[in-house]
């Protein structure tokens, strides 16, 4: 198997492994356990599937691990195409979106404590106790939508990194734009507009969608080798 090829299938591995294991933390889990506008309802969510957030939070450190590898990954399959979009798609996908996710997972820590009836919480009362848990699991909601933001970005200099790779089609470059912009739509209406994101999100998340063609083309096809150097 040619370098490039193999370079594409890793990269696909772990693109993979990142789609399967993200929805657990960022989609199952919350449905799960918050009920909106109900903190008390969520507190006990809380309290009797305390191990279920704990599963949420695991995914989301390893799907954001797999980020990280899968960052790498691909500015090594993209950087002869042209070094300084790969450099920008290691810093969008990898070197800043990471972190954000990472430091927004304590916002669920800081959950999981306050229905843990720890002997130093005695100062407050229930109701009290039940509102912040609640109010720490709708940060790390908002955290996520931060993170969207950089999760739109990166996939404009990767879709036109597809798009001038020769080894790739091109329309899974486009359609990687397309998804990109689904991310920052969504992100935006969220923060200026809540009123209409869950409208929207319904359509972004559709179109968001159009970012599996390329996982499944570097999973299964890897890479067609071109028949020339691409140049930088």
């Amino acid at each position: 198997m040619n370098t490039i090829k193999r370079q594409a299938r890793v990269a696909g591995v772990l693109y993979f492994l990142l789609a399967i294991t993200a929805p657990i933390g960022l989609v199952y889990v919350p449905s799960r356990l918050i009920v909106t506008g109900d903190a008390t309802a969520t507190a006990d969510h809380l309290r009797a599937s305390g191990s279920l957030l704990r599963i949420g939070i695991a995914s989301e450190l390893f799907h954001q691990t797999m980020a990280i590898f899968l960052a790498l990954a691909l500015y090594g399959l993209f950087k002869a195409v042209n070094r300084n979009q790969a450099r920008l798609l290691l810093i969008l996908g990898a070197l800043v979106s990471v972190p954000i996710v990472f430091l927004n997972v304590v916002n669920e820590v800081a959950a999981l404590i306050l229905v843990s009836d720890a002997k130093f919480l005695s100062v407050f009362e229930p109701r009290q106790l039940d509102a912040l848990a609640y109010l720490f699991l709708r940060l790390h909601k908002q955290g996520i939508t931060v993170a969207s933001i950089f999760w739109g970005l990166w996939l404009f200099p990767f879709g036109m990194l597809v798009i001038r790779s020769g080894f790739i089609p091109r329309v899974i470059g486009v359609a990687l734009w397309i998804a990109g912009a689904a991310y920052l739509v969504y992100a935006g209406v969220a923060f200026l507009l809540p009123q209409y994101a869950g409208a929207v999100g319904q359509y972004a998340l559709a179109l968001e969608g159009l970012e599996l063609p390329i996982i499944l083309w570097l999973l299964i096809v890897g890479a067609r080798v071109p028949s020339q150097p691409v140049a930088s």
